[in-house]
This record gives C-alpha cells, structure tokens and sequence, in this order.
C-alpha cells in the first residue's frame, strides 16, 4: 500500500478538509445499490459476482488474500470524501482535487468512530483494503468493454517524529469514483444516523431504500428478496440471508424509511417495499413478533441429544426463516413445532449420517 510516515515539508497541508458534520452528507448514487462491497466483518476473499436480470450490468469485485475486501464499513471514507467533494462543487471551487487532505481524527469524528489508537489503527487497515480491492465493471464504461478499478489510487499519513502524532494524511481517490461525484446527478443525501447503523445487511438495506424509494413517491418502491438477494453479492445461503432481512424489516428501524413484507398468492417468495417515512402508501402486511426466543436453550439440548449429527443452529435458522415468510405458519408452541420439524428431516436425511 502506499502509507508513508515522514516530516512534512514546509508548506504542505495548509488546508485541510472541514468537519463533514457542518456538511450535508452525500453518497455516491451508482455505490447505492450494486454490490461492490464486502457485508462482513469478517476477512472476505471470495470474489463478487454480480449481473443485472437484464443482463445489461454486470459488476466483479476481487479481494487482494492479504487485507481482505473493502467492507460497507469502509465505505465510510468513500462517503466522507463524496460529501466533501459534492461541497466544492455546490460552492463552485475551481479545480476540485482528487488528492484530499485531512486529519484522521476529523475523519474518524465525522463517520461517527472513536478516536483512540485503535481507532486509528483500523482506519489505516480500511484505508489499505479500500486500495487494494480491484472492482471491474460496466458501469458508466461509455464505448469501452470494462472499467478497472480500485477505490483508493493510494493515501500516506505524515507523522511528527518526535511526538508520533498524525500531522495530517492524503487520500488519493480513483479517476472512476471522482467522476462519479462530480457528474450531474452523481450523489444522493444521506442520513448521518447512516453512521449508527451496525448490521452490514442493514446498512445496505438503507442504501437501497435511499436510492429507490427516496424519490418513488407514496407507493415506495418493491423489490423481492430473490432479487434483493442477488443484488447484494452476499455470502452465504439465500435462506440465511431471507432470515436475517427479514429480521430488519421487523424491526423497521432504518433513518427515514418503513419496511414493510407482502406476500402475494402467485409467488412463492415474499416483496420487501420501502417507503419515506409519513408517506401514506399501500399498507404492507405486517410480521408477526420475532418467534426466535420462544426455542429454548432446553430444547436444542434435548434434540443434540436426540439428533447427533446435524447443525441444530443452522435447522432453527431454517425454521424461522421458514416461519417469517407466512405470519399465518406461527405455531401456538414453537418449540414443539420445531421439535416436529426436526424429526422429520431426520426422518428424510438420517441415511447421510451413516457411514
């Protein structure tokens, strides 16, 4: 990466960018909803593959082993810099720079982290995957088959030698994602309680409600969870990811917007809809309370017992997620229902144990 540690010479950073909370907030709008980013915590190397249902857009991210993907944590810096940058066109700056100058303490204050020393530490660790993630898209790739490449050409931080402290640092963002802010139309606002949400799902989902249902009027805007699925470059099953969304939309906690599931007699698989919040659209149908503490501790120990073997977490995920989909499959005794449950995919499957 390029992180260098030195004395400044005389007449650098002169200027430093502002304090992003006396600025409206922006995010880049082709970021919003296609999945350029990691939605774990955890160290992603597996590439994302994405096409559009149309075919027509298609995106591929690739994760360097030794840092990992850029995650939508990460994609913090990116929004700080987006709103910086919407600023210096909004006040008609002339030659709004790619290279921006800052102090880390500003920039942790502004995304809404702490500013102790691993703080800091895993800024320079975001900052790193944000430079070596390579994304391949076509978007916004005009006559030419592709675009390449990474979020960040590079940063480097000036540190004082005698007190080790920070004297300011560069970031020098990529010719695709500048261009991006700079075009008409090319950022959305944003919530800053953006900054609080935790889940990584969670904050996607916010990004695409912003993105589709900001301006979609009363009726908001419909999107099923198959689709929502692909969209998202998520790991893992279709079935954990249904279960964990669906989680969020019973919560409806997102800045600004409400969620709502249907359910429609000729699909097999629910709609998420998103409106503005006080928008007056379509009632969605409404969840029932999360089931999940109604299984007991109790219960998943009596059937490990019973069942040996199988993953009892990952058949209560399969359980719920099955039971969210259909308020009408809500049993009067969950732990016996999935007792039930369990029985029978033994009963199905027990042949696999064998051997």
């Amino acid at each position: 990466m390029s992180q260098s540690s030195q004395t400044p010479p005389p007449g650098q950073f002169e200027l430093f960018l502002p304090y992003v909370s006396d600025l409206p907030l922006r995010d880049q709008r082709e970021m919003m909803e296609r999945p350029f980013f990691s939605l774990a915590k955890s160290k992603r190397t597996r590439p994302i593959e994405y096409r559009s249902p149309d075919g027509k857009v298609w995106v591929h991210v690739s994760a360097n082993p030794d840092y990992g993907m850029a995650t939508i944590w990460d994609a913090d810096i990116l929004i700080y810099c987006a709103s910086v940058l919407a600023d210096m066109a909004r006040r008609g700056v002339n030659d709004i720079p790619r290279k921006l100058q800052l102090m880390p303490y500003d920039l942790l204050r502004s995304i809404h982290r702490p500013t102790t020393g691993r703080a800091y530490e895993l800024l320079g660790q975001s900052l790193d995957r944000l430079v070596a993630t390579t994304v391949k898209t076509n978007i916004r790739a005009d006559a030419r088959r592709e675009a390449t490449f990474s979020w960040l050409d590079g940063w480097s931080q000036l540190v004082d030698p005698k007190t080790e402290r920070s004297r300011g640092m560069t970031i020098e963002l990529s010719s695709w994602f500048y261009e991006g802010v700079l075009m008409s139309g090319g950022v959305l606002s944003i919530d800053r309680a953006y900054f609080d949400l935790t889940g990584g799902r969670e904050r996607w989902l916010y990004r695409v409600a912003r993105k589709h249902a900001g301006g979609a009027g009363e009726e908001g805007f419909a999107i099923s969870l198959p689709t929502l699925f692909e969209k998202s470059g998520a790991e893992g099953q279709y079935r954990r990811f249904k279960f964990e969304i669906i989680r969020i939309v019973r919560r409806n906690e997102l800045p600004g917007y409400c969620l709502g599931l249907e359910f429609a007699a000729d699909r097999t698989e629910p709609t998420i809809r998103m409106t503005r919040s006080g928008a007056e659209g379509p009632a969605p149908r409404v969840i029932p309370p999360a089931p999940e503490a109604a299984i007991g501790a109790e219960t998943l120990e009596r059937l490990r017992a019973r069942y040996p073997g199988w993953d009892l977490g990952q058949l209560r995920d399969d359980f719920l997620a099955w039971i969210a989909a259909d308020p009408a499959r809500l049993p009067k005794d969950v732990d016996a229902a999935f007792a039930g449950f369990v029985r029978a995919y033994h009963a199905r499957n027990r042949h696999l144990l064998r051997g």
